[in-house]
């Protein structure tokens, strides 16, 4: 013992260094023993530090939304990497600045459904029995309704602004964040922590808070990555048939659009915006595999 200790300048360094790992340490270490899960992050983090630097990248109101006729389709050169729109507009510009609308609609969205789809998929899974029937029978009746058939259907009676599109994807997405949180919370809510917490007076509000929602992070998180891929490709989707963000706002869906028409010419008016989705929501999903796979306790 004391020759092993003699290796580490302290005893507290040799303890250290047989210390048990946290959860938090050994999950990121999965995580990072994956190296398409790693990919993915690198890729999605590259995607976020681009939308937010998109005011320094170029300027909105010069090169992303300002008409310049007789710049327009001139094709790719070191002034317009990926080209110009048939209206002069320089496309890279559009599709960083779109990458911003994509992100912060994608992920509000996903916030609002997993408010309001978790509130119910608690209650339901906590408390069970009655509660439970008719919390999940409401949201099977919207389960009915394909996400972008509802979205669309709220879209086209409220308008197609920014906020309206948000509020229907989240609304769209509810059923199934509210079927997530439900299953994971029925995994817990028998646990012995969860019946100390009832033996000493915890209120139910303060249970499901507290100690069931905490325990069911990792089945929610990877749902929240997956979702966010699934709420971008609809706000493409609806913004390509014209029920979603409206031009001139750069958006990669209205910019596909727009640009199909100029295609067989002028391939990187579709190519550079499609590529765009096509990356975000292949690092999205990567990272979400990634993340099952490092929070699944059956693979340590």
């Amino acid at each position: 013992m004391d020759e092993t200790v003699k290796k580490y300048t302290t005893r507290k360094e040799f303890f250290k260094q047989y210390k048990k790992k946290s959860r938090l340490q050994e999950t990121w270490n999965r995580f990072l023993r994956n190296k398409t899960a790693v990919l993915g992050l690198f890729i999605f983090v590259f995607i976020m530090v681009v939308a937010a630097a998109a005011p320094l990248i170029a300027n909105y109101d010069d090169e992303a939304i300002k008409i310049n006729v007789p710049a327009r389709l001139k094709g790719p050169s070191a002034e317009h990497i990926f080209d110009t729109d048939e209206m002069g507009r320089d496309i890279l510009a559009r599709i960083v600045h779109g990458a911003q609308i994509s992100l912060v609609v994608g992920f509000s969205a996903v916030a609002l459904a997993l408010f309001i789809g978790g509130a119910f998929g608690a209650i339901a899974g906590y408390y069970g029995g009655k509660t439970d029937e008719i919390i999940m029978r409401c949201m099977d009746v919207f389960l009915c309704l394909p996400d972008v058939l509802l979205a669309l259907a709220i879209v086209a009676a409220f308008g197609t602004n920014l906020v309206n599109m948000t509020v229907a994807i989240g609304l769209s997405f509810t059923p199934k964040f509210s079927r997530v949180v439900r299953s994971a919370v029925m995994t817990v809510r028998g646990i012995e922590y969860v019946e100390a917490a009832r033996a000493i007076g915890s209120t139910n509000a303060h249970i499901i808070t507290n100690h069931v929602l905490i325990n069911c992070f990792g089945p929610i998180v990877v749902q929240v990555t997956l979702y966010v891929a699934s709420a971008i490709l609809t706000i493409s989707a609806l913004s390509f048939i014209g029920l979603g963000i409206q031009a001139p706002i750069p958006e990669w869906g209205n910019m596909l659009a727009s640009g199909r028409a100029y295609m067989r010419d002028h391939a990187y008016i579709v190519v550079a915006p499609g590529l765009a989705i096509f990356v975000t929501i292949l690092s999205l999903n990567l990272l979400g595999d990634g993340l099952r796979d490092a929070l699944d306790p059956r693979l340590k």
